[in-house]
């Protein structure tokens, strides 16, 4: 099953993409009240919008009349970085030397980045003002309905369960702004919340079954070009640990629940420029520019495509203010 969202004369749609068309949730469901109903819930949306089908009782429009939106509407988002190619060049690019930390190989790292700055496919991206401006090619996992244990603690049985379909998401990011900030030891923040894209639909966990080897890994050709010329290519069953244990190990002593995304983090060999410009040791292949179209494509998905505009200036803000560090206030009489 695919799963869409769309606008289409002002209105907004939600529904299945079948062959090419796109077809309204029966009862004008959501894909958030789907997700909730887990993998069953869609297959009985799904026959009740074929039954309609069949009687030519729903409304059926192109899919090339209308305009995606992102398949969803997050919950939250996390994204990992749970491919060990892609730490070896980012780190020569920050470093000066390839170089994971051991700390990489005990447990799956994520942040959560912002879910209200998710783009649709096809979305011009106005990023803020960088130099350094890159995409990330990641594939993500959405969550459904938790099973009857809870959405606490899962076992990466358990977790398996609760993952509803995947999806392409591509993480922009501010690399000068990233480096920055995270000198901090906090972040990445600014460097990426300005723009997350997911899409172009989400596709149901079940179409993936004849793709996963005999460690749970998913063996997608995953691929990225920019301006048609191909930059990065890899297998996503070369991450550290496969989906239901990245869905695990967030659910420690925390909740994972239905409409959460998670992503893998970049795939390894070319999956963002970060990655190349370590292993070139200098911006090569140069920072993305106005007007550079990113196209990615991950088998048993489609493509995801945007360009890049112009970028957004943001009001400056002063520095930190030297503080005198008193604890006590000043006492001021009355008059």
């Amino acid at each position: 099953m695919r799963i869409a969202r769309w606008t289409h004369n002002g209105h907004v749609g939600e529904g299945f993409v079948i062959d090419d068309r796109v077809i309204g949730f029966a009862d004008g469901e959501s894909v958030t009240e789907i997700l909730a109903r887990g993998l069953e819930g869609a297959r009985e949306a799904q026959e009740r919008v074929l039954h309609q089908l069949r009687e030519s009782e729903a409304p059926a429009l192109l899919l090339a009349d209308v305009a995606l939106l992102a398949p969803l509407v997050p919950a939250s988002i996390r994204d990992f970085v749970a491919f060990e190619e892609h730490v070896e060049g980012v780190s020569a690019g920050v470093e000066g030397k390839s170089h994971v930390a051991p700390e990489w190989y005990e447990a799956p790292t994520f942040y959560f980045t912002n879910p209200h700055t998710v783009h649709a496919p096809g979305q011009e991206l106005r990023p803020p003002v960088t130099e350094r401006l890159d995409f990330e090619l990641e594939l993500a996992a959405i969550i459904g309905a938790a099973p009857a244990v809870g959405e606490s603690n899962l076992t990466a049985t358990d977790a398996a369960s609760v993952i509803f379909g995947y999806t392409i998401m591509n993480d922009w990011s501010a690399r000068d702004l990233q480096a920055r900030e995270m000198q901090v030891r906090l972040g990445p923040a600014k460097g990426k919340d300005f723009g997350t894209v997911l899409g172009p639909w989400i596709v149901t966990a079940d179409e993936f079954e004849q793709y996963l080897d005999e460690e749970g890994f998913l063996q997608l050709r995953a691929e990225v070009r920019v301006n048609g010329e191909l930059l990065g290519e890899d297998l996503i069953s070369n991450m550290g640990w496969p989906f239901p244990e990245l869905v695990a190990y967030a659910s420690r002593n925390s909740r994972v629940i239905s409409g959460d995304v998670l992503g893998s983090g970049t795939v390894g060999n070319g999956g963002c420029l970060g990655e190349l410009w370590g292993r070139n040791q200098g911006l090569v292949p140069p920072p993305l520019k106005e007007g550079d179209v990113v196209a990615m494509s991950i088998e048993g998905i489609g493509d995801l495509v945007n360009r890049v505009g112009a970028p957004q200036a943001a009001p400056e803000l002063p520095p930190a203010r030297r503080r005198t560090r008193q604890r006590h206030r000043t006492h001021r009489g009355t008059a």
